[in-house]
Parts: C-alpha cells; structure tokens; sequence
C-alpha cells in the first residue's frame, strides 16, 4: 500500500540569496492512513513550516524543494508543490484539512461558530443551507459541544478556548479528510481539555471495521500530522514520532522507542526538561546541557553567588485572603437592575507566607485569574479582606492604595501583550520606577535597569531593542524584569509559562528558583499544571467553580490527591502513564 503522504528531501529557505540558511534541510518522512505521526521540537526548528509547506501556504518569496506526495484512494501519488492553485484549493480543506495553533485567530470574530462551519460544508459539498445546517450540528455533537444546535448561533469570543478548538476540530472534519494536520491544537490549554481534545482527535482516527479509504466514513482511516513542542503530549496518542532541531529531523521512529530509548542528545534534552517527575528545588535541565552549546542562564545560575535580603528573613504571613466573593452581574431586569449574579470566586480564604510560592491550580473558567485580579485590585470584590502586609487592600484609599501597588506586582500568560511594542524594552522596565519616583535621577534608574536585565540573564546592551526583537521566552524574562523593579514583597504569576516551549519554561523556571533566592519575594502562581506548580511551589491550592476544593503542602497534593476533581487533574498530566 503506497503511503497516503510521502515527503522527500523537503528544503525550505526564506532568503533565496542565502544557501546557508535554510528554515528546513533535507527532510524526509512518510504518513500512512490510520497513522498519527507526531513532528516535535522547539519554536523555530521548522515544525510548522514543515506542515505550512503541504498545502503551499508559504509566503510567496519562500523558496521550496523535494517532493511532497499524496496519494488518495490507491491513485497514483500527486506532488502538491507542483500543483496549480485551482487544483490545490480542491484538496485543501476537502482532502487535507488543518487545525491552527490558535482558534480565536482562525475563527472570524463577525460570524457565527454554526456559519462558518455550514460555509466550508457548502463550498466543498455543493449542498444546500439546510443539509449544511444538519451536517454542523452533527458535526458539534461529533466533537461533543455542548448544546450542539445552540452552538451553532455563538460567536468565537461566547466560547472558551476548548471549546473554539472543537469548533476549529469540527471544520475541519466536515468533508472527511484524508489527512489532517494539527498545529499545536492544545498549547495553552488546560491540562484536562488538552485531554479531551487529544482523545477526540485519536477516536476520529481511529478505522471503521470494514471502512475503505475514501468511502463512507473515510474520516475514520485519516493520517493525522501532530505538531507539538511536548513529548509528553503526544506520548499516549502517537504511533510515531519525528524530532527536528534547527530545521532538521534528528531522529524518528515508533513512539515507544523514541520516548523510552532517544537516541539523539536533543530528544533526551526534551524529555528531561518537562517539570513533571523532576525533583523540587532542583535545577532543570535545559537544552544546552545535552548539546553543549553556550547558555548564558545556565553560567549566571552556577557562578553567580545568591544574597538573601535582610528585611525578608523573617517567616512572618504576608498576603491574608479572607473569605473573599466576586460577582458578576449576568441578568437585569427592564429597569437595569441586576437581578441574577455569577460568583466567579465564591468565600475563598488562604494565607502566603512570606518567602512562600503557592501554587493555584484549576481549569480555565474556575476563578484563578479573577481572584488574581481581584488581589491585585484590578477587580473590586462584592465582599471579604484582602490583607498585604498588614494593609487592607480592599477597603484602601485610591491614593493609599497606589503607594501599596509598589509592593504587588503581576506577570502575565502573554509577554508580547504585556509589552509597549512602541517603546525598547528598557523604557518599559524603567517607566514604574519613574512613576513611582524611585531613584534620585534617570541614570541611576538605568543603572538599576541594566543591573535587572543581567539578573535575568539578558545583555545589557538589549536595553534599546523593542520587543517584537526578542522570542518568546525572553519576552517573559524582561516582564519579570519590570516586576521586579520596585522590588516587590508579592507576586503573581499568572499561566506564565504555559504557551512557551518546554525547554524555554525550564530555562523560565530555573531563574524563578534563582530569582527568589536573591529577592526573597513570596508569590501566587497561577497555573492549569500541576506538574509544574508542584516543581515551583511550596503549597498548593486548587480551585473548581469558584472554591477552593483542596490546599495543603506540594507534594501531597500532587503526590497523594484527596479530592476527585484533583485526581483528575493529575491524571490528565501529558504522558504520565509513559514516564
């Protein structure tokens, strides 16, 4: 049987001019039907430029070569590069489906989830807005939304994130694919959805008894690329693995054998890298341990002797959350009053002791970032204490509170976002110590700039470059950098390291490590993973509909759960049955 896709000596430079530099080298691999073939590595080792280049979707200025084959129901194999527009628009969408790494800029914000979804059935099917509508539906209850008939009126921004990932899941099946292409359809989603969707992409693969491809229920023998930059993730759902490293595949084979035998120093740095399994308070490994490259965190951790604060030696509490409530108006009556609230955190009580990092764990919609929010005073409470340092937060003068806010400070899940793309990176990191009037003089203030930008391990001379300037992992160093500058006693870390590679969030993690020794900050970090808040934290909480369901010390939450909706969570950890 011939392979339902075969790529060969794929090559792919950006600049024609430069034969040095080639975002993909000489790669090679096949994808059988029925086969889920998973292609790993960091950002930016030509993964997804791998998957782009299948459907010509390249930049125009992209410069292609090798053969990509598909060969649907036993004809004889076509090679997409060489194929005319018109004919590949046939089999884009049709026969070769994808699912992009982010729903909500895939989907058009104007239409309806059901719209869309009736259009693609319609210019691929030729049938009328009836049927369309039933296929839709079908297709919602097929990828298990709830409320298949109403989804269809929704708009991407009504849903979650999950659930706009579905609806990307069920666009994409709607004319039963041949092959299908994920691009990272789970990063940055909860670790209990990222299982959901992982597992309806495997049951929509998996074959029909008697199924023939390209017969009735021809999407159930689909081939299907897997993107990711997590082995874990793809350990319980792969048949086989491919790793690429700076644009080209190191090592591949059957998934088993690549996740309990790697071979290549790159996949070993890959495994060894993922907080699960590691040891607290231990150094994780980064990628430049396995390839001997030149790391400048890993120098700076290991050289640079740590200094404890004297005013944070003593061990005394210093956030007090008491009985904490947030609502939100969801139902008004005719004359606008509010007739029905939603308690998005609902009489929460916890203590941070000071020098503490606690760990608050839940799905996407229980409440997390809202009771961040609401600690930080960016969400006024309908009710409770929030206590910083013997201050009352809650109940504090805007002015008063300003001069509190030096003491508070946040990072958030999105660097880019958090970011002035308008200004370099070291006026963003400067601008709170002018408007809090600390330092006698912009000098001294930049002095002070560059001394944080080498405390996480970024160069001085980064000082003028503007943000879109850096990757993703140093964008998340220079937010922490700005927090930090007006040396804050409190933190929160909101989903910090969720959307960034693996390896980047060990680099991320390490300095975390490094930086609360010297700083002596306590913090609240936010996270749907448990593997990594158990590595980072000294307790943890997790929150389900608003409440806290659980709390105590790290190791027993993760290791001995008491609560079934913990549990869940951490059996729902990527590839803790392999590991």
């Amino acid at each position: 049987m011939k392979p339902l896709l075969q790529v060969n000596q794929l090559g792919i430079r950006f600049n024609p001019d430069d034969s040095h530099t080639a975002a993909v080298k000489n790669s090679s691999f096949t994808v059988n039907s029925g086969e889920l073939v998973a292609i790993v590595g960091e950002s930016g080792s030509g993964k997804s430029v791998t998957a782009l280049s299948i459907l010509q979707l390249l930049p125009a200025q992209a410069a292609v070569t090798g053969e990509v084959l598909f060969c649907k129901d036993e004809n004889e194999p076509v090679d997409l590069l060489q194929l005319p527009a018109k004919k590949l628009n046939r089999i884009r969408g049709n026969d070769i489906a994808m699912i992009f790494q982010e729903p909500m800029t895939s989907l058009n914000p104007v239409f309806t989830c059901g719209y869309q979804v009736m259009e693609a059935i319609q210019l691929h099917q030729q049938v009328n807005k009836k049927t369309a509508r039933q296929k839709a539906i079908a297709l919602f209850e097929q990828v298990k939304l709830p409320g298949a008939a109403n989804m269809l009126h929704r708009y991407p921004h009504e849903i979650s994130g999950g659930q706009k990932q579905r609806v990307m899941i069920a666009m994409a099946m709607s004319c039963q694919p041949a092959l299908l292409i994920a691009d990272e359809p789970t990063t940055a989603l909860d670790v209990t959805v990222q299982k959901t969707i992982l597992e309806l992409i495997k049951s929509l693969q998996e074959p029909t008894p008697g199924a023939l491809r390209g017969g009735p229920g021809r999407q159930h023998n689909m081939g299907v690329v897997f993107i990711t930059h997590d082995l874990g993730v793809v350990a319980d759902i792969a048949d086989k693995i491919l790793v690429m490293y700076k644009g080209e595949i190191v090592e591949q084979g059957p998934a088993k054998e690549i996740l309990l035998s790697p071979k290549h120093p790159y996949t070993k740095a890959l495994l060894a890298c993922r907080p699960a399994g590691q040891k607290k308070g231990h150094r994780l490994p980064v990628v430049s341990d396995f390839m001997n490259v030149p790391e400048k965190i890993v120098e700076q951790a290991v050289s640079k002797p740590l200094t404890i604060n004297p005013k944070y030696d003593q061990q005394t509490t210093n956030l007090v959350v008491e009985n904490l409530v947030v609502k939100f108006p969801v139902q008004k009556n005719v004359f606008g009053k509010v007739t029905q609230f939603f308690n998005a955190v609902d009489d929460v009580s916890f203590r941070v002791q000071r020098g503490d990092i606690v760990g608050l764990v839940g799905e996407s919609g229980c409440g997390k970032t809202t009771l961040g929010r609401t600690i930080l005073q960016l969400i006024k409470p309908a009710s409770g204490q929030i206590i910083l340092n013997g201050k009352d937060l809650a109940h504090a003068q805007p002015a008063e509170l300003r001069n509190i806010r030096k003491d508070m400070q946040v990072v958030f899940q999105d660097p880019y976002g958090s970011l002035n793309p308008r200004i370099t990176i070291g006026e963003a990191i400067m601008e709170p110590l002018k408007v809090h009037a600390v330092l006698n003089s912009n000098k001294q203030r930049r002095e002070k700039v560059m001394d944080l930008l080498e405390k996480v391990s970024l160069d001085t001379d980064h000082f003028n470059r503007y943000p879109h300037q850096f990757s993703g992992g140093q964008r998340q160093r220079i937010c922490i950098a700005r927090a930090l500058a007006l040396d804050p006693s409190f933190l929160i870390f909101d989903e910090m390291v969720s959307a960034l590679d693996v390896s980047v969030q060990a680099q991320v993690l390490n300095l975390l490590n490094d930086l609360k020794k010297e700083f002596g900050f306590s913090a609240l970090f936010i996270s749907h993973d448990l593997a990594v808040v158990h590595y980072i934290c000294n307790r943890i909480l997790v929150m389900r509909l608003g409440r806290i369901v659980e709390e105590g010390e790290a190791g027993q939450v993760y290791h001995h759960p008491k609560n079934e909706y913990t549990q869940k969570l951490v059996d729902a950890i990527p590839g803790k049955n392999i590991f």
